[in-house]
């Protein structure tokens, strides 16, 4: 095959192609994922495809998000920049807006000659999905046998979708159009239908994806793709099929036994679980009591379940294609989930279990002393853009702000970064969209919520209290290090004003984070400051 290297492509950068063909790149993102896999040591879930790839492939036992929440994540890590470097820290934010030259992951591998596609989320939706400079080509739905289901909430039984209708219908004659943006106006929080995989949109995309790849082989044999395939589930509504329900029985699933915030932890750094209480059914004030708890948390396994399923299907298709030994897979989620932990249900936090995601490769030459292995590496998703560029081969462009993890590829334990670093803006006084509170949030059954919890953080904060920087300005920024995780609470627009408020976790004795003991402990604040400071340039791994 002859080299090509002046071919152009929309984003204006050139082609390449090489005589020998570059690896395939499977990218499987997971919606509100926490690390609930076999593989990360749950007694419980189900997930013998996910566990098995991560035990020939490697496992990172502490990756974490930028963000807890689905956009800023997204656009962080599909760009290779921080949230706040490319202006994207809530869920209405397109990056393309504020980032218009901005060269993203797919973009970058069509530049140099991949085909570029996705079925499923990838991108937080398609208005943001930057279907005209990321990715080379749709997905085949021309070639598909299997109708895509299109039912009101994406619900099976008429039951809920009647009651899906209803709600949205009561907050659009309420609070205006906007509603259904804003959250308000939903159905149940879970449904168990017997129906086959394929009735819901993981299933269906994941038919889509492996229709899609068969196309692409067929078309341009030659060619790498880089195919994302992005599970919607374990995200709300947890909607799957009853065998995976079955899956479970109930007197087996653990409910989280630590139901409070930290002692002395920040009142703004828990939000009163308004995601989950949106849903009908679901109390709006007070506890989440046992029995709804564990049927909660039964369907969030079940979703689990429901999308390893979907994933072993993708792979089973890489080998029955005959490709595999050419494809690098990696699976990620975009960030974590409170199941009750800290008494709240949710992402959208700055703690451990809000952050901390899973993250596997595999690598058709990964070192045979790697395969099956699990790195306590701090990671961050950020790095998943300069990894998979070197994997392939390809340059990496001048913007990003992560760190190539294939070195631990070939030696998981070395050391590596001094750091990771997250952040989220005041989650009591955001929309779990991390965007400012709307009017609707107030004037529904969310405001004696939001007055309880706007009480407290003024009883902790006294005269520092103050409106417009605690709903809007405020921002907790989370450094977690190899024994810490440090959180400062600052002004993001005024980034030289001293913090707000800090935390402090000690991992070797409180490795779910129950009492901060910042104030107990200023030489550790002041060293872990001093770290804080040098930002995440000043904490990368030295090669």
């Amino acid at each position: 095959m002859s080299c090509k290297t002046n071919e152009t492509t929309k984003s204006g950068t050139s082609k390449k192609e090489t005589s020998k063909k570059k690896p395939n790149i499977l990218f499987i993102a997971i919606d509100d994922l926490r690390p609930e896999l076999g593989a990360y040591g749950s007694d419980v879930v189900v997930t013998p495809n996910l566990d098995k790839l991560a035990s020939d492939g490697l496992l990172f036992n502490r990756a974490y998000c930028q963000q807890a929440i689905c956009s800023p994540s997204r656009a962080s890590l599909m760009t290779g920049a921080r949230p706040e470097t490319i202006n994207v820290i809530e869920n209405f934010t397109y990056f393309r807006d504020e980032n218009p030259d901005m060269i993203t992951l797919p973009q970058h591998f069509w530049a140099n000659g991949y085909e570029t596609t996705y079925t499923g989320k990838i991108y937080h939706n398609d208005a943001f999905g930057d279907l005209e400079l990321s990715w080379s080509r749709k997905a085949a739905t021309e070639k598909m046998t299997i109708k895509k289901e299109s039912t009101p909430g994406g619900f099976a039984l008429p039951e809920n979708q009647e009651m899906f209708r209803k709600n949205m219908a009561d907050m659009i004659a309420k609070y205006g159009e906007d509603a259904p943006r804003n959250g308000l106006g939903k159905g149940p929080a879970y449904e168990n239908a017997d129906v086959p995989d394929t009735f819901y949109e993981d299933g269906y995309n994941t038919e889509l994806a492996i229709v899609t790849m068969k196309d692409m082989l067929e078309k341009n044999p030659d060619k790498p793709f880089f195919l994302g395939l992005g599970m919607k589930k374990p995200h709300l509504d947890w909607l799957a099929p009853k065998k995976y329900w079955d899956l479970y029985n109930p007197d087996d699933i653990k409910l989280a036994t630590q139901t409070s915030g930290p002692e002395n932890g920040a009142a703004m750094g828990l939000h009163p679980s308004f995601e989950l209480r949106a849903r009908y059914g679901i109390p709006k004030e007070g506890p989440i009591e046992d029995d709804l708890a564990r049927t909660l948390k039964h369907a969030y396994l079940a979703s689990v379940s429901y999308i390893d399923a979907q994933i072993g299907r993708m792979i089973d298709a890489l080998d029955d294609a005959g490709i595999r030994d050419n494809t690098i897979i990696i699976v990620w989620g975009d960030h974590g989930w409170h199941l009750g932990e800290m008494g709240i249900w949710g992402k959208a936090t700055n703690y451990e279990i809000g952050t901390r995601v899973p993250l596997m490769i595999w690598t058709p030459d990964m070192p045979s002393g790697s395969r099956g292995k699990t790195t306590n590496a701090l990671v961050e998703l950020v790095d998943m853009y300069p990894t998979l560029s070197e994997l392939a081969g390809l340059e990496l462009p001048t913007h990003l702000e992560g760190q190539s993890f294939v070195p631990l590829l070939k030696k998981p334990n070395r050391n590596w970064k001094s750091a990771a670093f997250s952040q989220f803006p005041t989650p009591a006084l955001r929309e779990w969209a991390a965007n400012p509170l709307s009017k609707g949030m107030r004037e529904t059954y969310f405001g004696p919520l939001i007055r309880e919890v706007e009480g407290k953080i003024i009883e902790q904060q006294g005269d520092k209290w103050d409106r417009k920087l605690f709903e809007n300005n405020l921002m907790g920024y989370a450094m977690r290090t190899d024994r810490y995780r440090f959180i400062v609470w600052k002004d993001y627009k005024n980034p030289e004003k001293e913090p707000v408020f800090i935390e402090l976790f000690d991992h070797t004795i409180d490795p779910t984070e129950t009492k901060n003991i910042a104030f107990e402990n200023p030489e550790v604040v002041k060293e872990l400051m001093d770290q804080f400071n040098k930002g995440w340039e000043g904490n990368m791994a030295k090669l």
